[in-house]
């Protein structure tokens, strides 16, 4: 349920009006399947480079060489035409070509990846931990309600995760979930008391080697009916925080082996109270995931008015780069075989040999920024230019004249992870860049 981003399992009802919605006329309704046995809201970020780029280059000729994106996709038994999630006309979607075609391809699902080989070492964890009563959803979809996504799980009306420039909006009603906590109260009312989620998730944020604008969390829900805790000289809530620790201890050791943990005290909107697990890993300390006692308002609200209950939630990212050695988050998505070859189920922790070494290539740009500008807001910018090509963007220089006017520049790295680029190619994507950048973001380049 935290939010810092095998066999199908039961598809649950789009929760949104599809009827009384045009955005969603074209949808069909997910179909039942029967389930299988057996991620804080974060924070606008922005750094991540270039050789200078002129102030008024000639715009080059060769043409941009994105991938075509599919018109159509399907997730979870719910078909999602384009025109559904990309609308340009609408004001309030944010929602580019390059996020749309993310969709449906859940690399949690995709036969010996890290990801899925991650996801099933947790899965294995649990089964055995706790005789196969967790169930498990791996293909629900990630269209959800602003209700579902914020309101559900108590985030506050004025968070920063509710802006434009932190999620990924359909309309005004409608995003691309941000966590995997989106589904815990339709599951809670539903009547599951064991259950885990594990989702792609989508967030506007930086360019550099460990973030990207979609990726994967799994989240874990415990709830304890009275009779559980009564007679244990605990109360309620110290109880489910006990057995949440030692949940989340021995899948730590699971994972990492006999390893140093420390348990920090924070803060989440939906669980009071509230840890993150930390570990001693490779002479560091380093967070593994958050966790703690849900909010009673929520059990409350949906159902469970007797009851308490633990959540966790991870991002599996995070923890594949350590545990795979994998230096960059864009890795994940590689088709290449030089990749793909190197992993198999069942084998957690093989440690990812480099194929190539490729330069990158440094280019600046500069502007006025306005009032309105975010770091955010260029980074989508360039990611929709130059997709995985754009290694980091970073802040290098910034200053503000006598007429209070402020600029800022940025250097952009463009690296392929699997070939060289050309000189054409990098001088295309800056062109292209540097006339997004003035057009769509209202700057005045320098």
């Amino acid at each position: 349920m935290l939010i810092r981003r095998i066999t199908c399992a039961r598809a649950l009802p789009l929760s949104i009006p599809m009827a009384t919605s045009p955005l969603f006329s074209h949808l069909k309704p997910f179909s039942p399947s029967s389930s299988l046995p057996p991620r804080v809201p974060s924070s606008s970020r922005s750094f991540p480079f270039s050789s200078l780029a002129s102030a008024s280059p000639s715009k080059p000729s060769s043409k941009r060489a994105n991938p075509p994106i599919a018109a159509l996709v399907e997730v979870g038994g719910v078909k999602i035409a384009k025109d559904d999630v990309v609308r340009e006309s609408d004001p309030t979607n944010n929602v580019p070509d390059n996020i749309f075609s993310k969709i449906g391809l859940q690399l949690h699902r995709r036969d010996n990846h890290p990801i899925r080989i991650l996801k099933n070492a947790i899965y294995d964890y649990f089964d055995t931990s706790y005789s196969s009563k967790f169930v498990k959803f791996d293909d629900l979809c990630p269209i959800v309600s602003v209700q579902q996504n914020f309101d559900e799980v108590l985030v506050p009306a004025d968070h920063v995760s509710r802006s434009y420039n932190d999620t990924y909006y359909i309309n005004a009603d409608t995003v691309l979930r941000c966590h995997t906590s989106a589904h815990q109260a339709e599951l809670l009312r539903d009547g599951h008391s064991y259950f885990l989620v594990t989702g792609d998730v989508y967030r506007r944020d930086s360019i550099d080697s460990t973030h990207y604008p979609v990726f994967h969390q799994m989240e874990g829900v415990r709830v304890f009916s009275p009779d559980e805790w009564e007679g244990s000289g605990a109360d309620a809530t110290s109880y489910a925080a006990m057995d949440l620790k030692k949940c989340l201890e021995g899948l730590a050791r699971h994972l990492f082996g006999a390893v140093e943990m420390r348990w920090v005290d924070t803060y989440f909107p939906f669980t009071n109270p509230s840890f993150e697990l930390e570990i001693y890993f490779q002479e560091r300390w380093m967070e593994v995931l958050g966790c703690g006692v849900t909010e009673q308002e929520i059990l409350s609200r949906n159902g469970r008015n007797d009851c308490v209950a633990w959540a966790f939630g991870l991002g599996l990212e995070r923890l594949a780069m350590v545990l795979f050695d994998i230096p960059d988050i864009r890795l994940f998505w590689s088709t290449d075989q030089r990749f793909t070859s190197q992993f198999s189920e069942g084998k957690l922790g093989v440690k990812f040999k480099p194929f190539s070494k490729f330069p990158p290539c440094y280019k600046d740009v500069s502007f006025w920024i306005t009032d309105s500008f975010t770091e955010n807001n260029l980074c989508e910018v360039v990611r929709g230019i130059a997709g995985d090509l754009a290694e980091e963007v970073k802040l290098i220089d910034n200053f503000t004249n006598k007429k209070g006017m402020t600029s800022h520049c940025y250097r952009i790295a463009f690296r392929s992870m699997e070939r060289s680029l050309t000189d054409d190619e990098i001088n295309q994507l800056q062109w292209n860049v540097r006339e997004a950048v003035q057009n769509k973001l209202h700057v005045t380049l320098r």
